[in-house]
């Protein structure tokens, strides 16, 4: 029997007072965390929810997103987060697609009217039959007449609960991929998935009580939860974010000893472009900071050393998805580290380079990554057609095209939905952005495949400049061809000022895909 909440019952009982969220200035040691948490598994329990429940939530980087994360799980529920940017529409698929009973959001602010969106699209799904809101003050009124508020669900429960047991191939949490190949859909994590991935990443960041780890990634993203699980069950400190912000991010580093970084390659480009980067206490941020860890896209090398010369600290990139916990690969510290690697499979993980037919390819030649071992999900809830897809011949596949090299490290090539075939011959974007960002002009880059009537596809490039260096679309399109291969070199390169990111900072080539159509047609 097991539960992943067990983390922060054994933690609070062994560090009580050491502080687990900052939040702003609002500080909350572990017996209070916990004993929130506890009240709402309390108040949960006497709604009805029974163990195995799917309840979801929708809020933001704030003490209530971990506080009622634990209670979900204390109670034996089943814990579905939901991007907070979702629309209407989107928030109704998500509750009815994962069969949710239950839902609590947070009120939201103008900006992110979250509430209302919330309630209506509640409102549509006959299956959930109870629903909460978080007002944004604490302890006040739910925002939304006749729907009760968090405080009507914690009540006067008493701060103390006894963890409900689940069996270790029951669902822990289901968590939904991105969508950009269709409708979401929700991987189911175990507990033992999710407890084992967290003891592997335990050990390769000998994280504890004294660390002060970021909390800027989404907390209802993999990477972000992965995050928070590891410093929970080490006793260090969170301190939560509920939007990167440069700025916001090097006050935090500078005045909170931030010791463990978590962020996407795009957070640290922002951190080094950021126009007041020397107003701050670079060398303070450098005597605590001691490791950066890089996940959820591939890390430009040019980024990386950047980051490490300015900030003294080393960036170990690793790989994984929602579907494997998330962590499958890491540059671990105790192992020689391969800059624009993903490192090697972790503890108890089997990865492999295998071509259309599952067949094994050679060192260096590119191929899709599959995976398997205790981090792989049990499968995406309700989609048999997609499961089947996904585990052919015994592996996970995860759709990246890597290859490995003679020491057993892996390298990301690309996504294969991403990768542009130009006249037969395939085209790795992400080989080209590595290429770019060399570019002394060019600060980031993003290269995208757009039909073409005679080859199929053709390259483009969107690429953001450094300021005060200036650059025209011809000049770089000339020194692409000087750079590539006839058949990869970008035929048309567009200036930005800025590229769309989703809500974890990863570059969205879905939008830019959409901009190039719409450009086209114009």
């Amino acid at each position: 029997m097991i539960n992943l909440a067990t983390i922060l019952d054994e933690t609070a009982a062994t560090y009580p007072d050491e502080t687990a969220i900052v939040f702003r200035d609002f500080r909350f040691n572990y017996a209070t965390v916990n004993a929130m948490a506890n009240q709402v598994a309390n108040g949960l329990v006497k709604a009805g929810i029974k163990p195995g429940d799917h309840v979801a939530l929708s809020c933001p980087n704030v003490p209530y997103f971990p506080v009622v994360y634990y209670g979900i799980l204390k109670a034996g529920a089943v814990f579905v987060p939901l991007n907070v940017l979702l629309r209407e529409r989107e928030i109704e698929y998500h509750l009815k697609d994962s069969e949710s009973v239950a839902y609590i959001a947070f009120e939201g602010t103008e900006e992110l009217p979250l509430a209302g969106l919330a309630h209506s699209a509640f409102n549509k799904v006959d299956s959930c039959k109870d629903f909460w809101l978080i007002p944004t003050m604490p302890g006040g009124d739910s925002p939304i007449e006749g729907v009760p508020s968090f405080g009507e669900l914690t009540g006067e429960h008493p701060p103390t609960f006894d963890t409900v047991q689940r069996g270790a191939d029951d669902t822990c949490l289901i968590i939904y991929t991105s969508g950009t190949t269709g409708q979401p859909k929700g991987a189911e994590l175990t507990h033992s998935n999710m407890m084992m991935n967290l003891l592997v990443n335990e050990r390769m960041l000998s994280c504890g009580p004294g660390d002060v780890n970021t909390g800027i990634l989404p907390l209802f993203h993999s990477f972000g939860i992965s995050g928070m699980n590891v410093a929970i069950k080490t006793g260090a400190a969170v301190v939560l974010l509920p939007r990167f912000d440069a700025e916001a991010v090097l006050t935090m580093l500078q005045d909170e000893g931030i010791t463990l970084f978590a962020g996407v390659p795009t957070m640290y480009w922002d951190l080094l472009n950021y126009p007041k980067l020397q107003d701050f206490d670079l060398e303070k941020i450098k005597s605590t900071l001691r490791i950066g860890i890089s996940g959820g896209a591939a890390m430009p090398v040019e980024v990386m050393k950047q980051f490490e010369e300015v900030f003294g600290t080393p960036i170990l990139e690793g790989y994984g998805l929602s579907e494997t916990s998330p962590t499958a690969s890491f540059n671990r510290e105790d192992k020689p580290r391969k800059v624009g690697s993903i490192g090697l499979p972790v503890w108890g993980v089997d990865m492999m380079i295998v071509d259309d037919d599952m067949k094994e390819q050679p060192i260096g030649e590119k191929g899709e990554i599959v995976i398997r071992g205790h981090n792989v999900m049990k499968g995406y809830f309700n989609r048999p057609e997609a499961n089947e897809e996904a585990f052919r011949g015994g592996w996970f596949h995860s759709g990246d095209v890597g290859f490995k090299d003679e020491d057993g490290y892996f390298f990301i090539v690309d996504r294969t939905k991403d990768m542009v075939i130009r006249g037969g011959f395939n085209v790795y974007p992400r080989e080209l952005e590595e290429i770019l960002i060399t570019h002394p002009a060019i600060s980031l880059a993003a290269v995208i495949g757009v039909p073409h009537e005679e080859l199929g596809e053709d390259v483009k490039a969107y690429v953001i400049l450094k300021d005060g260096q200036s650059a025209t679309p011809d000049e770089l399109r000339a020194w692409g061809k000087e750079q590539f291969a006839a058949y990869k070199y970008p035929r048309s390169v567009e200036i930005v000022d800025a590229l769309p990111m989703g809500p974890t900072g990863k570059i969205l080539k879905t939008e830019l895909r959409k901009m190039a159509t719409e450009s086209a047609a114009k």
